[in-house]
């Protein structure tokens, strides 16, 4: 297993609409023994509550739903464009139905919080949940975003705090 640097969530080097936006993120939830991951490419990071936090959205339908239900915590992994596949069969296979490591190579690891990291990743943002709400439609101001919603499949947002920064020790 690599070695890992735990820095502030302030030293991120990064550009959080490029390394979600476009590189994409593993959604993590459960611990080494029951876990789900999930490819997201919608998030945020920012301050709230005097917390450093990031915003996650997943659908109910998703396998990795239960799983954040249960969970304290939960993990956003960020890996390097060779990982390109990986994140991609993550987005379009189930867990309920696929091993995801055995299928894709994913080393999943415990980072003690109790959350799954990936041996793979460049950096882990460990989340502890601290708060959720249902995407209400009818608050949309801008009617376009129900095109995002053709089956009425709305999301749950979930707000975590960041409670440890992992990043790959060079």
């Amino acid at each position: 297993m690599k070695q890992w640097n735990i820095i502030q969530p302030e030293e991120l080097d990064w550009n959080v609409f490029r390394k979600i936006g476009k590189g994409w993120m593993l959604i993590t939830a459960g611990s080494l023994s029951s876990w789900n991951t999930m490819t997201a490419a919608w998030g945020g990071f920012g301050f709230l509550w005097q917390k450093n936090v990031v915003f996650v959205f997943i659908r109910h339908s998703r396998y990795t739903c239960e799983f954040m239900e249960k969970s304290s915590t939960f993990t956003l992994s960020f890996f390097p464009e060779s990982c390109r596949e990986i994140l991609t069969f993550c987005g379009s296979h189930s867990g309920r139905d696929t091993d995801k490591a055995a299928e894709t190579g994913l080393i999943p690891f415990d980072t003690g919080h109790p959350a799954v990291g990936f041996d793979q990743a460049e950096s882990i943002l460990v989340c502890r949940k601290v708060y959720h709400q249902d995407i209400i439609p009818d608050h949309f101001l801008d009617k376009s975003i129900h095109t995002h919603y053709p089956n009425n499949d709305y999301h749950r947002m979930y707000i975590g705090e960041v409670v440890t920064c992992m990043k790959e020790k060079h």
